[in-house]
């Protein structure tokens, strides 16, 4: 790790959280450092770790006398918030930060697991609204002060195929649909609940359908539900996460997928899927954005939450956000302003100057971009797909 990428000094960091002990007893509480380095337990229900570990990693080594290590364990978003309100009924705290997609957030909040941020720890942040990129900052609104976003996608959905197989890609859902009824078991997606391509997809297509309400799943996705279960029809299986869908397109055995932009580019980075595999957007699509999120549990002991605050701004500096431009797997990454590709490692300026695309540039620029839904409408959103198109063939 260069001296480029060493954060904060402790005494910086013990500085902002003496600031914070301005707020009254109860915040100087709730801050209070630990005494003796502790152990930060970490659960990754995102896939973020390709991004940030480095940044952790970084932060450890500058605050010995904070952290002692970290702990990774990387979980599947569906089965997180129950893990988590297991250990709460049982009086535990077992996981100090959860990062989560906005699978994983929309389901903790509907459940009460996550710990309120704002304004309490507001100084902790100090101008983070103006700091965000603006599409990252109506992100970081889904969070209900119960999160902080650190990474930023616009995501899709656009369409992946080999164009070996596929000499008239689809760039509409009526094309798709015809194109899948031609070439059965040739179109493959992921469990929305557990995919961020997936996802993208179901909430994208409202507007590429014209549906009532793009941000009503249940009252407003007529169109599209219908649509759902029609192209149901000639879609073999649906796996339970988006690394299965790219190994199968990427062996042959599949043609066509729904993507996004980190999507695409990683698995050509790193071999899976073939360099010279396509996307193309939908005419006339509306972006829908992603983000990823550190959350706290409650019942995190006060010192060790005073940590992980620190850390969580700490992620939130240019220099550790360069990194999250990482091999393009959540492109392009950073959720904050200025931080251009030219401050990211070498390694990922030359994975990106090769495997990412051109277009993306005009594509970004010339549809609108919207926020996924909001978290109780994405839970009802996930329920609906599971029960009415996957059920029989989600593995």
């Amino acid at each position: 790790m260069s001296q480029a990428f060493l954060p904060r000094t402790r005494r910086a960091a013990l500085a902002a959280v003496a600031g914070l002990a301005l707020g009254g007893p109860a915040l100087l509480q709730a801050q209070a450092l630990p005494s003796a380095p502790v152990v930060i337990n970490v659960v990754d229900a995102a896939g973020n770790l390709a991004l940030t570990q480095g940044a952790f990693e970084a932060y450890q080594a500058a605050n010995p006398k904070l952290v002692s290590k970290f702990t990774f364990t990387k979980a599947p978003a569906p089965e997180v918030p129950a893990k988590v309100k297991a250990m709460q009924g049982a009086g535990r705290s077992d996981i100090d930060m959860i990062i989560v997609g906005t699978d994983a957030l929309a389901a903790g909040l509907e459940m009460n697991l996550w710990t309120k941020l704002f304004p309490d720890f507001a100084a902790k942040f100090p101008g983070l609204k103006d700091n965000y990129l603006p599409s990252a900052s109506k992100m970081n609104d889904l969070a209900k002060d119960h999160g902080v976003a650190i990474v930023f996608m616009p995501a899709g959905p656009l369409v992946e195929f080999n164009p070996d197989k596929v000499k008239t890609p689809p760039t509409t859902p009526a094309e798709l649909l015809s194109w899948c009824k031609a070439n059965p078991n040739k179109l493959i997606y992921a469990r929305p609940a557990n995919s961020g391509p997936g996802r993208t997809f179901l909430m994208g297509l409202p507007y590429l359908l014209g549906d009532k309400d793009p941000m009503d799943p249940m009252k407003g996705w007529d169109k599209t539900w219908a649509y759902l279960k029609e192209l149901n029809s000639c879609i073999e299986y649906y796996p339970t996460g988006t690394g299965a869908v790219m190994k199968e397109l990427g062996e042959g055995s599949r043609d066509m997928t729904l993507t996004v932009t980190g999507w695409d580019i990683n698995p050509r980075a790193l071999g899976i899927v073939p360099e010279n595999y396509k996307v193309l957007p939908f005419k006339g699509m509306t972006w829908v954005n992603d983000a990823h999120y550190v959350v706290i549990p409650k019942g995190v002991p006060p010192e060790k939450q005073a940590v992980v605050l620190d850390i969580m701004a700490f992620l939130l500096k240019p220099q550790q956000q360069a990194m999250t431009y990482d091999t393009g797997y959540f492109y392009p990454g950073p959720a904050v302003k200025n931080v251009p590709l030219s401050l990211a490692p070498q390694a990922s300026q030359d994975v990106l100057k090769k495997f990412g695309r051109p277009e993306y540039d005009g594509w970004l620029a010339q549809f609108p971009h919207a926020t996924p839904l909001e978290p109780k409408a994405m839970v009802d959103a996930f329920r609906r797909w599971d029960q009415e198109i996957g059920t029989q063939k989600t593995k």
